[in-house]
C-alpha cells in the first residue's frame, strides 16, 4: 500500500491506495509519504474541494465492507455536493432500518470522498466518526452549504 498526506482545514488527511484504488482516507499520518500517480491525483481533488472548485471527486475507489455497507456507500456517494439525507431515508431505499445505515456510515473507510458528512439523523446532525468528530461534520457541511440552519 502506498499512502500521502494533505493539509486541509480539517487537519491532516492520508490517503491509501492499494492496487491502483483508494482503500482509506483517515485524520494524521500513521504511514511513510509513497508518492503514487493516483495519490497525487487525490490530493489535487482533495485541495480543490477544499478550495471550493471542485464538487464531484473522480478516484477510483475500493472500500472495504460488506454487501450491505457497499450498498450504503453507494447511496452516499449519489448524494450530491451540498444536499443531506436522513439515514431513515437511505435506510428506506435499502429496506432496513436507520440504526444499520448509521453503523454503515460509521465504518466508511474514506469519508469526505465518500461524503458521510451528508448523512444526519431526522432530529439533528447524527454522528460522525471522523477526527473532531461533530465539529469536522459540521465543517464539511458549512464548507458545502449543506445545512442551512449551521451557516
Amino acid at each position: 500500500m502506498a499512502a500521502m498526506h494533505v493539509e486541509t482545514p480539517v487537519g491532516t488527511l492520508e490517503v491509501v491506495e492499494r492496487d491502483g484504488a483508494i482503500v482509506r482516507l483517515s485524520w494524521g499520518a500513521s504511514q511513510g509519504e509513497c508518492a503514487t500517480g493516483l495519490l497525487e491525483e487525490a490530493l489535487r481533488q482533495i485541495r480543490a474541494y477544499f478550495d471550493g472548485t471542485l464538487r464531484n471527486f473522480d478516484l477510483p475507489l475500493a472500500p472495504s465492507g460488506n454487501e450491505f455497507q457497499q450498498a450504503v456507500h453507494r447511496e452516499m456517494l449519489a448524494i450530491p455536493y451540498g444536499s443531506t439525507r436522513t439515514y431513515g431515508e437511505i435506510a428506506a431505499r435499502l429496506s432496513t432500518y436507520g440504526q444499520p445505515v448509521g453503523q454503515a456510515c460509521g465504518a466508511n473507510p474514506i469519508p469526505v470522498i465518500i461524503p458521510c458528512h451528508r448523512v444526519l439523523s431526522a432530529t439533528g446532525l447524527g454522528g460522525y466518526s471522523g477526527a473532531g468528530g461533530l465539529d469536522t461534520k459540521i465543517a464539511l457541511l458549512k464548507h458545502e452549504g449543506g445545512f442551512p440552519f449551521l451557516l
